[in-house]
């Protein structure tokens, strides 16, 4: 797995590319870890080239979820999600958790 980080004005544009798994996911809480312990909470992840998440993976994303929504400070928003990894997060009930968006472009829009 390959994660990008892109520092933009109104957030951090994180772009993860192939498997989150139990081997690739503290990988990518590193990468979350690196701009939440900078103070920064709005966060938008590009998972356009993401085509599996395993449970470790959503834990990663929950966490990091929870960090920024405390004292409302931002949130994590997801773009360009794979059917698959939505119907997963689905059947696990995460999807309330998360606003959802097509493009990167509409969920670095949204902060």
């Amino acid at each position: 797995m390959e994660v990008t980080i892109t520092q933009l004005k109104r957030c951090d544009l994180v772009k993860a590319a192939g498997r989150i798994d139990s081997h690739t996911a503290p990988q990518l809480a590193e990468a979350f870890r690196s701009i939440t312990d900078s103070g920064r909470f709005k966060i938008a992840f590009d998972m356009s080239e993401v085509d599996f998440v395993s449970s470790a993976g959503l834990r990663v994303m929950i966490d990091v979820q929870k960090t920024c929504k405390k004292w409302n400070r931002g949130e994590l928003v997801l773009a360009g999600i794979n059917p698959q990894v939505y119907n997963a997060m689905d059947l696990v009930g995460f999807v309330p958790l998360f606003k959802f968006f097509d493009n990167t472009t509409e969920s670095v829009g949204s902060f």
